[in-house]
């Protein structure tokens, strides 16, 4: 079959969907990955073939026009719908209002969605999978009458604050076909609405969850669903950048090891990072540990001195640096708290915003991490945690339990059956229908 992977130009975002890809290429499928022209390098580094579509979005641009305040009104909010008094109504609306304006419009801009759409009407996929934020690729399926499911590589908090806050709003609309149509208040709904429209394709809450999703993130940490999932093992990928073992990772540590990282997205865009560097490495300063940590010439430019016990790197692979590792301390970010958790390593994660948050407060809540908010990121903040963390066995075997769970689901290998035999059930329903367009399907 033919499969079309679509994920903004983001390489934190598209990362987690290059494991799946080769799995499909190594099946014999078909295989294209549309997005921006500035993810194209990423996407062949990876040994797929690439379609750009539309113009790069300029996320930078509008982070440094909107400033940090588009940040700082999520900045240590839970998005925990079960919490009580949290997602309150005013936050749900300006959480809609405000994601749809500054992020889901600008990723999926209508250049970038016409584009995708006439290459899925020439190419004709039988499937397509889209990055959760990429709405582009459902309309695309709805287009053409693909089939078409979300790829998500973090626990489903969108879908899970889109819920309440489709609930606070009560039922929208009857159209004159007698579907019920998006809320007046519900902007992401009218902003679907209008780009289906445009193709004189009616909108459903399908655009939005897709037909089903294949999720990669353990069965302790997804978020509750009614919708038709694909439970998938993550396998660590690191984009883009060399992958080379290098001889001092081939010796085993004689004191516990602990890897600092703060991710590749902080080093190639203008999104604000929470985690001062020069205040880890004073917290760890005087361990009995060694530290590794992964920092690039402009991160190192901000280092006011280096303790001995540090070890700086611009880059080691992560799955390979990890097993070696007692302890991660991190930014709290999806990729680096995947790999961390599926080889077993206990984390300190300084999640500062969305679903980060909610990843670092349930790891602490199953005994395999601590979380470290932003008000609470200080030399002795993060230096007590990481000493109870290293001092502590329980931790360790709360991460070795994670692990055993996130390793029970089953590898991009063995889903593409599962994916083949979706796809056949999805477009066989599609083609009975009058002009082919997709309909929602419950595996």
């Amino acid at each position: 079959m033919r499969v079309l992977l679509t994920s903004f130009a983001m390489d934190a975002h598209f990362n987690g969907s290059v494991p799946l890809a080769w799995a499909l290429r190594a099946a014999g499928h078909e295989v294209r990955v549309a997005s921006q022209p500035s993810l194209t390098g990423s996407i062949t580094a990876a040994g797929l073939t690439a379609v750009p579509v539309g113009a790069d979005p300029g996320l930078d641009e509008m982070v440094k026009g909107v400033g940090d305040s588009v940040l700082s009104h999520h900045a240590d909010q839970s998005l925990d719908p079960d919490a009580p008094g949290q997602l309150t109504p005013a936050f749900l609306k300006g959480w809609d209002t405000m994601m749809t304006a500054t992020f889901f419009t600008l990723i999926n801009d209508d250049p970038m969605v016409d584009e995708l759409v006439a290459f899925a009407r020439a190419w004709e996929p039988d499937l397509i999978l889209w990055e959760p934020f990429t709405f582009a690729g459902a309309v695309a399926a709805k287009v053409t009458g693909a089939a078409h499911a979300r790829l998500l590589s973090f626990p489903d908090m969108f879908l899970s604050m889109r819920r309440a806050f489709l609930t606070q709003l009560g039922p929208g609309p009857r159209g004159t076909d007698g579907e019920r149509g998006p809320h007046t208040e519900d902007s992401v709904g009218q902003w679907l609405q209008w780009t289906l429209g445009r193709y004189g394709v009616p909108f459903d809450e399908e655009a939005v969850t897709g037909q089903w999703s294949v999720d990669q993130v353990p069965r302790s940490f997804r978020a509750p669903s009614d919708r038709p999932t694909v439970g998938m093992r993550y396998v660590p990928y690191n984009g883009p950048v060399p992958a080379v073992v290098p001889d001092w990772l081939r010796v085993p540590p004689t004191r516990p090891r602990v890897c600092v990282t703060l991710g590749l997205t902080a080093r190639t865009s203008e999104f604000p990072n929470a985690v001062p560097v020069d205040l880890v490495l004073e917290a760890i300063e005087g361990l009995d540990i060694e530290v590794v940590a992964t920092l690039d010439a402009e991160q190192r430019a901000l280092l006011s001195r280096v303790p001995d016990n540090v070890r700086l790197v611009d880059h080691v692979p992560l799955h390979a640096l990890l097993p070696t590792c007692a302890a991660v301390v991190h930014h709290g970010g999806a990729g680096t708290w995947s790999t961390a958790l599926v080889e077993g390593v206990p984390q300190i994660a300084m999640g500062w915003i969305w679903d980060a948050i909610e990843r670092a407060r349930r790891q602490q809540e199953l005994g395999a991490g601590l979380h470290l908010p932003s008000h609470e990121v200080t030399v002795e903040g993060l230096r007590s945690r990481l000493v109870r963390l290293l001092d502590e066995p329980s931790f360790a075997s709360a991460a070795a339990r994670l692990r055993a769970e996130a390793r029970s689901d089953p590898t991009p290998a063995q889903v593409v059956p599962v994916l083949e035999r979706l796809t056949a059930r999805h477009r066989a329903h599609a083609r009975r229908r009058p002009g082919g367009a997709s309909t929602p399907c419950v595996s």
